[in-house]
C-alpha cells in the first residue's frame, strides 16, 4: 500500500453507476479464512443483516489490473470494493459520514489491512463518496443481501402477512381517491386511503406474498411513481 497512488491519466468516472445488486453464489474462490501479516482472519457464512462503521480507504495504480482474491480483474473504475470478513461476492451501501453520500459496490477482494479501516474503495467509489483528496474518510457499511431463488421461494411459503404499497399522500381528497380508482383498474389491485392530520395516503392492497408486491413496487416506480414504498 505504501508505493499505492492514482492512476496517471483517469478517464471520467463521473457518470460510473452504483453496483446493481442481484444473487450471486459465493464463489469458490477467496472464501476460506487466512492469514495476513500474522494476523488471523475468519470469513463468515453470510453478509446478511452485516452493518459496521469505522474508515474507508481506497486503493488505485499498485493492483489495477491484477487478481482480486475471488479472482477476477481488479478494475478500479468500477465501483467495487474491499472487505476482510464479507463473504465474496458481497454488495454493500457505503454511507460517509461527513457528508452523507451514499454508494453500492461490489465486494470481491480481501483489505483494507489498516487498523481501524473497515472497507477499500475502488477509484470510481472513492470518487463517488467524495473521499479521493483526503485518502480515507467515516462511513457506515451495510450489506444489501440478496437471496437465492430457493429461499425466495421458502420465503414466500412462509409469508402469511398483508403488504401495502404507498403510491401517493395528498391533502387533496378528491385527487388521491381519483388516483386511486385509476390504479385499481390498471393494476387489478384494491387500496385503501388511510387518512390522519388533514394528509390522505393512498395504499394498494392487501397484497399476500412478498414477491408479489416486489414486483408490483417495480412497476409502480418504473411508470412514473418513483417515490413509491412499501409500508413498513
Amino acid at each position: 500500500m505504501e508505493n499505492d497512488r492514482y492512476p496517471d491519466d483517469a478517464p471520467d468516472v463521473s457518470l460510473v453507476k452504483n453496483a446493481q445488486p442481484k444473487y450471486e453464489p459465493y464463489s469458490r474462490q477467496g472464501n476460506r479464512d487466512y492469514t495476513v501479516l500474522g494476523k488471523h482472519y475468519k470469513v463468515l457464512d453470510s453478509g446478511k443483516g452485516f452493518k459496521e462503521r469505522g474508515h474507508a480507504s481506497w486503493y488505485g495504480s499498485k493492483f489495477h489490473g491484477h487478481l482480486t482474491s475471488n479472482g477476477e480483474t481488479y478494475d478500479m473504475y468500477t465501483m467495487s470494493a474491499a472487505h476482510k470478513n464479507l463473504p465474496l461476492p458481497s454488495y454493500v451501501k457505503v454511507t460517509n459520514l461527513d457528508n452523507n453520500k451514499q454508494i453500492i459496490v461490489r465486494v470481491n477482494d480481501r483489505g483494507p489491512f489498516h487498523e481501524g479501516r473497515v472497507i477499500d474503495l475502488s477509484y470510481a467509489g472513492a470518487y463517488h463518496l467524495g473521499m479521493l483528496a483526503k485518502g480515507t474518510a467515516r462511513v457506515e457499511i451495510e450489506t444489501i443481501y440478496v437471496p437465492s431463488p430457493t429461499q425466495r421461494v421458502i420465503s414466500d411459503l412462509k409469508d402469511n402477512e398483508n403488504h401495502f404499497i404507498q403510491v401517493a399522500a395528498s391533502k387533496d381528497k378528491l385527487r388521491i381517491n381519483m388516483l386511486a380508482k385509476q390504479l385499481e383498474t390498471k393494476y387489478g389491485v384494491p387500496y385503501r386511503v388511510s387518512s390522519a392530520n388533514g394528509l390522505h395516503r393512498l395504499q394498494l392492497g392487501p397484497i399476500k406474498q412478498i414477491h408479489l408486491t416486489n414486483k408490483l413496487l417495480d412497476k409502480l416506480q418504473s411508470d412514473g411513481y418513483p417515490q413509491s414504498f412499501i409500508v413498513p
